[in-house]
């Protein structure tokens, strides 16, 4: 007989959540955030007690306009001790400028799946490959932190399944220059609970000394359903965007990350230590919507967590007497 699985019962143990919302988020909307906004949010969140806030990204400000504040935004925010500030970088101009910046930690993105990479980065894997690898290189000479997310870890929108020798092909071939953090993303929310337990085993087999995140969407109402597969396999790294912000370009119809403050508050009820003040983080997604111009996904923004009480009718008494009188 299968022994129980624990997943169920927290037990204090923690859970380390990664706020990617500020990038991953906000990139995708056609409203332009204000920059002191998005500094204030990035200080609401650290005030939260996030354990990494992904806070912008150094691309091309002609690529991404929605994040052309870069620069600003990463020099003029509020870090918290225990918080570690990372940022997208595309290239080694984009490093440099990180770098300059005063980023903790460079996140550098390629595809598992050829024609993903080829679509949304163009270029070839190969050639993804090269260039990163002089990021990591300029990083590891600027003593900065590389972590790596390989995009289509559990599936590509255009090739379907993507075979576990080639996802763990790509983990190997950055570990060996160095790499020791690796985000396994399912880019377009189409991974399932058993293949993400499958994986997240075997990887954490194959690798113990490599700090494994996972980032997942919500797209087919998966999401929270997959984070707890991967705690079930010993992950404790989540990537997840307040309000449940983002989206993918290459995938119609796909949804945002999975939300931060749903996530935080499903750990929380189940005994996990997620080191994150709910109402902090709450009272941060409900600022989303006026920034951005539209609701958002998040259900715990709307409905509060799940001991939010409600006042009593205003004629309460008079039911309760007439019930009385029967």
């Amino acid at each position: 007989m299968n022994a129980p699985s624990t997943v169920w019962q927290g037990a204090g143990r923690r859970i380390h959540m990664q706020e990617v919302g500020l990038r991953d988020g906000l990139q995708m909307e056609k409203t332009f955030v204000p920059t002191e906004d998005k500094i204030a949010l990035c200080n609401a969140l650290s005030s939260a007690g996030l354990s990494k806030i992904e806070v912008t990204s150094f691309t091309s400000p002609t690529a991404i306009p929605a994040l052309k504040d870069a620069e600003i935004v990463m020099r003029e925010i509020t870090r918290r001790p225990g918080t570690v500030y990372t940022a997208l970088v595309p290239n080694l101009r984009g490093a440099e400028r990180a770098i300059e910046s005063r980023t903790d930690e460079l996140n550098l993105v390629m595809s598992v799946s050829a024609t993903h990479n080829l679509a949304n980065l163009r270029m070839t894997q190969e050639q993804s490959f090269a260039a990163l690898s002089q990021v990591v290189a300029l990083a590891q000479g600027a003593q900065v932190a590389v972590n790596v997310s390989l995009s289509c870890v559990f599936g590509c929108p255009m090739e379907g399944d993507v075979p576990e020798a080639d996802v763990f092909g790509w983990v190997q071939r950055f570990v060996d220059v160095g790499v020791r953090g690796i985000t396994l993303c399912d880019t377009t929310g189409m991974a399932y609970p058993t293949q993400v337990n499958r994986l997240t085993v075997a990887a954490r087999a194959r690798w113990p000394g490599v700090e494994f995140t996972l980032h997942f969407h919500n797209t087919r109402g998966m999401g929270l359903a997959n984070v707890l597969a991967a705690i079930d396999a010993g992950a404790d790294r989540f990537d997840a965007s307040l309000g449940g912000l983002g989206g993918c370009p290459y995938a119609p119809g796909a949804s945002g990350n999975v939300c931060s403050e749903e996530i935080v508050h499903a750990l929380d009820c189940m005994g996990y230590d997620t080191g994150v003040d709910l109402g902090l983080l709450v009272a941060a997604a409900q600022q989303l919507p006026a920034l951005i111009g539209h609701d958002i996904p998040s259900q715990i923004a709307k409905a509060g967590p799940r001991l939010a009480l409600h006042p009593l009718p205003a004629d309460f008494e008079a039911i309760r007497q007439r019930a009385l009188a029967r």
